[in-house]
């Protein structure tokens, strides 16, 4: 017997994210949420459910961190800094706090959280001789990323978002305060806490397309 069971919220979703950058390390401002570096990527989903969604995002962002422009005396004396571009593929899962039916017809809104597995692209930094921060190579690092968002329908097809991601590194040196040991002499070079990995953060908007007609699953 050929049964159809129709699925009320699958559809796809294909746009933008912009917004700003910050590091959380040792190097720099302070503050956990602070984006005041530019960031753009593209982001696609596939809402397999009205809960849950499988997404996909892409994004290049500005990272740039100065002592000067700290509000911690000691860092504003040292004058470190640096500057470069990291490029994040990521692959993960949104869950929504709330039913997202983009077939009901009515307007739509939730909070919503995201996590899975992301795979970033940056320089590296050490100290020179003159006690500056000087970029000696680039390397590949993971990250597990903490999205919270709000999303809501403003037309038929658009989906607007804001978000604040922070994501959890494996590495300690985003900022050059530890770089890698099997380098010679980097050892000596480290400075800051050196016990824990670094963080950095995207907060911004997305604005999503969405397409796909509501499907049809036949079980045989």
């Amino acid at each position: 017997m050929l049964n159809f069971v129709v699925a009320k919220a699958q559809t796809y979703e294909f746009g933008l994210f912009a917004g700003g950058s910050n590091v959380i390390g040792d190097v720099g401002r302070t503050q956990y949420v602070d984006p005041r570096d530019g960031t753009i990527g593209a982001i696609v989903k596939w809402n397999r459910s009205n809960r849950h969604a499988f997404r996909a995002s892409f994004i290049h962002a500005s990272m740039i961190g100065d002592d000067n422009d700290s509000d911690d005396i000691s860092r504003d004396l040292r004058g470190l800094k640096y500057n470069y571009n990291l490029l994040e593929a990521s692959v993960g899962i949104e869950y929504t706090f709330w039913e997202w039916d983009l077939y009901s017809g009515t307007p739509q809104f939730t909070p919503y959280i995201y996590t899975g597995l992301t795979g970033f692209h940056y320089d590296l930094f050490a100290l020179s001789n003159n006690g500056e921060l000087e970029e000696y190579g680039s390397t590949f690092e993971a990250a597990i990323p903490i999205i919270l968002g709000f999303k809501t329908t403003i037309s038929s097809h658009f989906v607007l978002g804001i978000e604040v991601g922070a994501r959890y590194t494996f590495t300690d040196n985003l900022d050059g305060s530890n770089p890698e040991r099997s380098k010679k002499d980097f050892a000596n070079l480290q400075f800051g806490n050196i016990s824990n990995n670094d963080w950095y953060v995207f907060s911004g908007v997305t604005l999503t397309y969405t397409f796909g007609r509501k499907p049809c699953y036949c079980n045989f």
